[in-house]
């Protein structure tokens, strides 16, 4: 067992993990937010996307040790109470979503991709997003809820 100090969505925890802890169940089954998915244990599909330190990480290929220190920011983190975040807003009005699964880990990814660069393509989106996968749609409402949203966090 490791003892791991991990800041979550602005909450400090400790807890005691078994050492092959993934990230991603640490924060599920530990933590109880069940908004960052287990799609592929593999790193392929990204549902499982958080930020950690500010970084877009993939949690199912971290240890819960590895970020202990670290500040983790889950989907259920980046709404302001009940006003969501624009990349939120942005995925619900312009029907960036099919059935949800990959929406979180995307909309994680997209984040500190617009944070980098306001200004991007749709390639460079695509390219930014590559990590992360959608089976129900073909990307295009993805994209234009990126770029919505590049402008409104623009401001």
């Amino acid at each position: 067992m490791t003892a791991v100090k991990i800041t979550v969505n602005g909450q400090a925890f400790e807890h005691h993990v078994e050492d092959n802890t993934l990230l991603v169940s640490f924060i599920r089954e530990t933590l109880g937010l069940t908004g960052t998915h287990i799609g592929c244990d593999t790193s392929q599909c990204g549902a499982c996307v958080v930020h950690m330190d500010g970084r877009s990480v993939k949690a199912c290929t971290m240890l819960a040790a590895q970020a202990d220190g670290s500040e983790i920011t889950t989907i259920e983190g980046i709404a302001n109470g009940d006003e969501l975040h624009p990349m939120q807003r942005a995925f619900h009005e312009n029907h960036g979503l099919q059935c949800g699964f990959c929406t979180p880990g995307m909309i994680m990814s997209a984040i500190e991709l617009v944070e980098k660069n306001r200004e991007l393509t749709e390639q460079q989106i695509r390219e930014g997003l590559e990590g992360n996968i959608c089976r129900c749609t073909g990307y295009h409402n993805i994209i234009k809820s990126v770029q919505a949203a590049a402008q409104e966090m623009e401001i």
